[in-house]
């Protein structure tokens, strides 16, 4: 441990002599948070609306300033026939056309189901469907207004989300990102600072001292978990603050969770670091290994579920994967670390897999 210590100190005299290091470390972090953060959401507003009521009364006027208030849709245009309509979607001048049939109010008034039709442009499928549940969300609000029944149900539903009541994409997307700017960050720090040795021609005077490789890594490693765990933290507060994320859980089981997460990305980028020889083919590698996986396979996007066979089992090497489902656990659900025992577990196991790989292509360079 003390020879580990002193090439940990060493690391940090050399840290501290590149202060944009520092700053990238630091500070990167929450700029991509903040421009991820408002730039990725899936919550859908300002609909543009276009209204064709044929009926023309109090209660269709009272439909259709229901999808005004509702804040989802914003009304803007009013249309007379089909080729107005077919006109408007082509030019994608709406995305949804709300048609309310002559007969709407008469039907409202005599208690029988009154029809209206919704046209809505299907060119992004996920659009789409959420704006479809948007109406029928209205729909169900303005059944009850005037006064009559949808319909006559003889099971009652009322139903309760948990952990996100307000269905807020934020709240999924914040913890995603902080996996991903994590991963990118540790790994790029620790796969450009022995290649930056190997251009620099100090890696043979390490070669030449009395360390162990084990000493050697870990030296390597502390100061930079240390800086990622302090940017991670930066992060997470920074995320309370701009997106109201909440933290059900305690901090202290956190920590430990980014710790574990932050060891096993540092080892990806020294196990980097001992394939490539410059510091451009070791950015490349590390960006390809870090932003790829923790992107498209950690289920920060996508969820697993609906991958194909084969991606998911690509998937449990993926470390990102059961961060997420660590992090969203403490600070979505309040769990402790006992809930939470087997992804964690399966930190433990990618951080000691690359770090002990790491270790046997330095000693096999060195020996």
């Amino acid at each position: 441990m003390i020879r580990a210590l002193a090439v940990a100190l060493k690391e940090l005299r050399q840290i501290r002599r590149d202060r944009r290091s520092v700053l990238i470390m630091l500070f990167l972090p929450a700029f991509f948070l903040f421009l991820y953060g408002y730039a990725l959401n899936f919550d859908i507003r300002h609909v543009a609306l276009a209204v064709q009521d044929r009926d023309d009364s109090v209660d269709s006027r009272e439909l259709v300033a229901a999808f005004t208030r509702s804040t989802y849709f914003d009304l803007v245009d009013t249309v007379r026939s089909e080729a107005d309509i077919e006109d408007l979607m082509n030019r994608g001048h709406v995305r949804a056309v709300l048609v309310i049939p002559e007969g709407f109010s008469r039907e409202v008034q005599q208690g029988t189901v009154a029809e209206v039709q919704i046209i809505l442009n299907g060119d992004n499928a996920n659009t789409a469907t959420t704006v479809l549940g948007y109406t029928n969300a209205v729909l169900g609000q303005v059944a009850v207004t005037l006064g009559r029944r949808p319909d006559v149900r003889l099971i009652g539903v009322e139903p309760r989300i948990w952990y996100n009541p307000e269905l807020r994409s934020t709240l999924f997307l914040v913890p995603g990102l902080i996996a991903y700017i994590s991963m990118i960050t540790a790994v790029v720090s620790t796969a450009l600072s022995i290649v930056r040795e190997k251009e620099n021609g100090t890696m043979e005077q390490v070669r030449m001292a009395p360390i162990s490789t084990s000493a050697f890594i870990i030296g390597k490693t502390l100061p930079y978990l240390v800086l990622s765990q302090v940017s991670a933290l930066l992060v997470i507060i920074a995320s309370m603050w701009l997106f109201d994320l909440p933290m059900n859980g305690s901090w202290l089981d956190l920590s430990i969770v980014l710790a574990v997460f932050l060891v096993g990305a540092l080892g990806t980028g020294l196990l980097v670091s001992t394939v490539a020889e410059t510091q451009q083919v070791a950015f490349q590698a590390a960006m390809l290994l870090a932003f790829l996986p923790t992107f498209m396979l950690s289920g920060f996007i996508f969820p697993i579920a609906s991958m194909p066979i084969g991606l998911q089992y690509i998937t449990t090497v993926v470390p990102a994967r059961y961060f997420l489902i660590a992090l969203r656990g403490v600070v979505l659900k309040g769990l402790d670390l006992a809930a939470i025992w087997a992804d964690l577990a399966a930190l433990v196991a990618y951080a000691f897999a690359v770090l002990a790989l790491s270790a046997l292509r330095l000693a096999r360079k060195t020996g």
